[in-house]
């Protein structure tokens, strides 16, 4: 079975290269830009690059931010990448505070201009990052889009903002940027983000993105038994 993936375009910037990682992992994508099309997806990927205030009024603006949050309530799966991953949570200080998606219950805040030796360092944060355990549980990964991933595996991040969620509990994946801990994945359910670029980090970042896509067949044997057994 092809996953059927939406992709949210909502005038933020790089779908062709997510677009491209998805099929390349075997997904048969689609555009979309109304809350219909959001409806009937099966899988919802929404991308971003910029600032969180422009990204929450490109939604806003093409009626999204309920569909969004319906498809998720509905259990079905959802990755945010990069701005995306921020917009799951409840708000961001860019800019003055703004209003975010809520699924993922936290907030968005600046990367300090300074390592934790209070050196001056380089914002935005840009490169390659080794992820490592929040929680220091080797095995949290094993049912998620880290599945098969080991720790200290680089992926490629540019941000200058830092996504927090409220329950350490959400936090997937983190890394270190002069020494301050940076959450580089983050889950609730079958909503995930990813604050690095899993299209651009190589083959390690196409594993991620077919661990995904994963999640979307399984979803549709579920159905398929539970359908057959009766229980709808």
């Amino acid at each position: 079975m092809t996953c059927r993936v939406a992709l949210i375009d909502y005038g933020m910037g790089n779908l062709f290269s997510v677009r491209q990682a998805l099929e390349a992992c075997g997904a048969d994508v689609e555009f979309v830009d109304s809350p219909r099309q959001i409806s009937n997806a099966d899988v919802l990927v929404l991308p971003g690059v910029g600032a969180f205030k422009d990204g929450m009024r490109g939604l806003e603006e093409r009626d999204l931010i309920g569909a969004i949050q319906d498809h998720a309530g509905t259990g079905r799966p959802m990755l945010g990448i990069c701005l995306g991953m921020q917009m799951l949570l409840d708000e961001s200080e860019e800019f003055g505070i703004s209003k975010g998606l809520g699924l993922i219950s936290g907030r968005v805040v600046a990367i300090p201009p300074t390592d934790i030796n209070g050196q001056a360092h380089r914002i935005p944060h840009i490169g390659w990052n080794e992820l490592i355990h929040p929680h220091n549980s080797p095995d949290e990964w094993e049912d998620s889009i880290l599945r098969g991933i080991p720790p200290g595996e680089s992926m490629y991040f540019v941000h200058s903002f830092n996504a927090l969620p409220a329950n350490p509990k959400n936090r997937l994946a983190d890394c270190y940027y002069g020494g301050v801990r940076i959450s580089a994945a983050i889950r609730a359910g079958m909503v995930y983000g990813c604050q690095f670029h899993p299209e651009k980090s190589g083959p390690r970042g196409l594993q991620i993105i077919r661990n995904f896509l994963s999640t979307c067949e399984m979803r549709e044997e579920f159905r398929y038994s539970s359908h057959h057994h009766g229980n709808h």
